[in-house]
């Protein structure tokens, strides 16, 4: 630790290898900017070029997609994967894979890939970054094995073997279904599914989908891919036991504790948007998303923000909102009120679908006093709650200073405590000292 202290203090005190950062940073001007490579984001850019914009379609992970269509382009409806990521590679939009945005000003965006340091300037920024799972921790959470329902998704996609495996997936939402049917298509046991919503709730949300027959058929058509596992409704996980890894999940269910056997425990929460940059950008946040007018415009003129950071709609929501933005970030407004009527239609069934969905009260009471709360700084929530704001508690227990910045245990304390939690400083991810210096850098011209 103190070599890697040294290294960094020279890093710092050396003018010369900051110059070089700056130097050595891409330099690029663009017309629109889009970051975040979902279905918002790909419908944003490839609306945006079709007006001839200069366009670059920024995305942290390699392959575009999102965490929605990411290595699921075989999708045959004309608002899926296979047709947005088609359009995107027609079209003429600059699409910078594996670029991490770390910072940003009022015309500026700095990102860091694995091999260089990019500057961009834009006239227009649309921020689709999407949104990311709400863990809720209980004793036995940290536990290996025990992970986000599409997290274990996303791994099973990308090679994690899961035939055979038992497997209990709890939480909330559709979600659920989406990672039970596609773990089941590949050989897993699927033994439960625990929605923590009652029977009530899902049978309102059942009827309001009527209106929408797509999305009627698509639930069933997940339930019977997954009707091997049995669906518990007012059911959510309380522990995860197992020595070096889970080997069981104690289940409530109606008020009845059990156990189940099992080698994997996914649970998902409901979705936190990605605000972090736009908090930076200086953009108004409204109930925890960003606030945007009928253009999908922020607070910020210039600044656009489309998908489930302005609230968690799905994803055909998402590319209505994506191409309004883009139209408008390319100054057709004109084209963009076109899609008004769909983007109302949607957010119908999205407002259905978060009032059967709402978290019980209950969950807030699973985890105890020893339980970890910040898993990168090894916090519990007992330290957590000796202090009254999330600021105090950072300052004296470290919680939310790690890897993951309190993505995590910062999502979990809004809702187990009610605290106000913010981030609004670079850099948003962990980047290289060279693309801190270049930042700085370049502030300083």
């Amino acid at each position: 630790m103190a070599n890697r202290s040294a290294e960094v203090a020279r890093c710092f005190a050396s003018r010369t290898w900051k110059s070089a950062a700056v130097s050595n940073a891409k330099q690029l001007r663009l017309d629109v900017v889009v970051v975040g490579g979902g279905p918002a984001g790909l419908a944003a850019a490839t609306t945006a070029a079709e007006h001839g914009q200069r366009v670059a379609l920024l995305d942290d992970n390699p392959r575009l997609g999102g965490q929605i269509w990411r290595n699921g382009t075989s999708a045959p409806d004309s608002h899926g994967a296979k047709y947005w990521i088609g359009q995107v590679a027609k079209s003429s939009v600059q699409v910078i894979g594996g670029a991490r945005v770390f910072s940003a000003g009022s015309q500026f965006v700095e990102a860091e890939t694995d091999a260089e340091l990019l500057q961009i300037h834009f006239e227009k920024l649309v921020l689709a970054t999407g949104a990311r799972e709400l863990f809720l921790p209980f004793p036995g959470w940290t536990l290996p094995n025990v992970m986000g329902a599409g997290g274990l998704q996303a791994l099973a996609k990308g090679g994690l073997p899961v035939a055979g495996k038992r497997i209990v997936l709890a939480g909330t939402g559709p979600l659920l279904l989406a990672v039970a049917a596609y773990l089941a298509e590949h050989g897993a046991q699927v033994i439960c599914i625990c929605e923590q919503a009652a029977w009530s709730s899902l049978v309102a949300f059942g009827l309001a989908t009527l209106r929408f027959p797509a999305k009627a058929r698509e639930a069933m058509a997940l339930r019977y891919k997954s009707r091997g596992a049995k669906y518990w409704t007012a059911s959510w996980p309380v522990a995860a036991m197992g020595k070096e890894r889970v080997e069981a999940a104690a289940i409530s269910r109606n008020g009845r504790v059990r156990e189940i056997a099992c080698d994997y425990l996914g649970c998902g929460f409901h979705l936190i948007p990605n605000i972090e940059l736009a908090q930076m950008l200086g953009c108004r946040i409204a109930e925890g998303f960003v606030a945007t007018d009928e253009f999908q415009e922020t607070s910020r003129p210039g600044i656009y923000c489309a998908g489930e950071s302005t609230g968690i709609g799905g994803m055909e929501l998402s590319v209505a909102e994506g191409r309004i933005a883009g139209h408008a970030a390319a100054g057709s407004r004109e084209q963009a009120k076109e899609f008004f009527a769909l983007r109302e239609r949607y957010r119908g069934i999205a407002k259905a679908m978060n009032a059967a969905f709402q978290l019980r009260p209950e969950l807030a009471k699973l985890a105890k006093a020893d339980t970890l709360l910040c898993r990168c700084e090894d916090v519990s929530l007992g330290l957590v709650q000796k202090h009254d704001s999330w600021k105090a508690a950072k300052l004296h227990t470290r919680c939310g200073m790690g890897p993951c910045q309190g993505r995590v245990c910062g999502s979990a304390v809004k809702f187990l405590l009610g605290w106000s939690v913010e981030w609004n400083r670079p850099p948003i991810f962990p980047v290289h000292c060279s693309s801190l210096a270049g930042v700085q850098r370049e502030n300083e011209l």
